[in-house]
């Protein structure tokens, strides 16, 4: 097993668990999103204004957007793993409560919230 397979099992793994401690409702709504592990954001979401150090990513409608059939676009929350690895420094401890945490305001904004109800919440 390569570091990118055994990086992305960890947060897998973080992210599980953080779904299990939801709430019921919130779990049910979160559980319909996508999830995609990414090594870094590639070239398009460069081209397209993501930083290249980014730690996760949101795109796709919001839950309120497929609530009023506006739904555009799936649903998805992309981990970029080399990224947490980085901000982590290989630190485990530091990389689970990153991905925790980068999981979460991922999940925000598909809840509809903006970045300072995020970081209202701790969730920067």
């Amino acid at each position: 097993m390569n570091d990118l397979q055994a990086w992305t099992q960890r947060a897998e793994q973080v992210v599980a668990e953080t779904l299990s401690s939801l709430p019921p409702p919130l779990r049910e709504r979160a559980r319909a999103l996508a999830l995609s592990y990414e090594w870094v954001p590639g070239p398009a979401w460069i081209e397209e204004g993501v930083e290249a150090d980014s730690l996760g990513l949101f795109t796709g409608s919001t839950w309120e957007e497929q609530r009023a059939g506006a739904e555009n676009l799936p649903p998805l929350v992309t981990l970029f793993i080399e990224n947490l690895v980085e901000f982590s420094e290989g630190r485990f401890d530091v990389f689970d409560e990153e991905v925790r945490i980068t999981f979460l305001h991922e999940l925000g904004h598909y809840l509809g919230l903006d970045e300072e109800e995020l970081a209202d919440r701790g969730l920067e």
